[in-house]
């Protein structure tokens, strides 16, 4: 007897392997069906190719099946194709570009308004300054009046004030209270050399009734006169209205002290006059100084800082 041949009940007969072997298969071993602590579960050998997918499959050990039975459909299950609105789609639906925004017309046009502004309000201002510098400089007008000059007159006055114009000499004017013609100081400018004297009263005033003014607006009235080497002060009326600061009759030819003939000099202030006549008052009136000659008067168009 061959070492392990003993017989068919021998326990090399109960190799739970021997299926898989010739001398096993040739002894007529067959796969275990139980026993010896194996789970029926090895009976359920497939040859390949023989398992079907897309069937449920059965529970593992210990598992609880799930509803609808091994092999049958799953009652939880549904194809994407009866979901309400139809399968998913994988395609990307593309979304339209947003909107391109322009340029912010509004902020553009609140910078331009602003811009714009700030140019006219510049203008305005180098117009202004430019006015200003004009009547500084003599010779142009101005924007405010003003009751008499600060500075000296030019010389070329009388002269340049001829024209269409009037002019005339203190002595043809109508004169009131204490003043009268004279012509005993030497050097007035008027025709046979008078003047008007008497004019360091109270009360006493020339009046010149002006006509042939061509236009409504600003003139200058010029005054020429002396003085005893002091200053002196008058009050100008136009068309009733009196001015609100005395005409200064200043010592700008700086003549020696009671000294008349050296004193001759003019001087100026701005008015308005209507189109045609117009009444020009000079007066001595209560807290003037009035002690000075008159000698002529005339009119130079636009308010004027020197010259006439």
């Amino acid at each position: 007897m061959t070492p392990g041949d003993n017989g068919a009940s021998t326990p090399e007969e109960d190799d739970p392997f021997g299926y898989l072997y010739a001398d096993g298969q040739a002894r007529g071993a067959q796969p275990p069906s139980g026993g010896y602590g194996y789970p029926n579960s090895v009976s359920r050998v497939r040859a390949v190719g023989e398992r079907q997918y897309g069937q449920q499959q059965p529970p593992a050990y210990g598992q609880v099946p799930q509803q609808g039975g091994y092999g049958q459909p799953n009652t939880h299950y549904q194809a994407p194709e009866t979901l309400p609105g139809g399968p998913a789609s994988t395609t990307r639906t593309p979304q339209p570009a947003p909107p391109r925004r322009g340029p912010n017309t509004k902020g553009l046009l609140i910078g331009a308004i602003a811009v714009v502004a700030a140019v006219v309000i510049g203008i305005s201002v180098a117009m202004l300054n430019g006015s200003s510098l004009d009547n500084k400089a003599g010779g142009g007008a101005s924007d405010a009046p003003s009751a008499s000059q600060s500075s000296q007159p030019s010389q070329s006055a009388s002269s340049s004030a001829s024209g269409d114009l009037p002019k005339t000499d203190a002595k043809d004017l109508q004169l009131g209270g204490g003043a009268s013609a004279a012509s005993a100081v030497k050097g007035a400018s008027a025709a046979g050399g008078t003047y008007v004297a008497g004019f360091n009263q109270v009360g006493s005033s020339v009046t010149w009734t002006v006509n042939g003014i061509p236009d409504a607006g600003k003139y200058s009235v010029y005054i020429g006169y002396s003085v005893p080497g002091k200053d002196a002060t008058a009050t100008l009326t136009v068309n009733g209205t009196a001015s609100d600061s005395p005409v200064g009759l200043k010592n700008w030819s700086h003549g020696a002290a009671g000294s008349y003939e050296k004193g001759w000099t003019k001087t100026y202030s701005w008015v308005q006059l209507n189109k045609g006549s117009n009444t020009i008052k000079l007066s001595c009136e209560q807290g003037d100084q009035c002690d000075a000659l008159i000698d002529q008067m005339w009119l130079v168009k636009g308010w004027v800082n020197s010259g006439g």
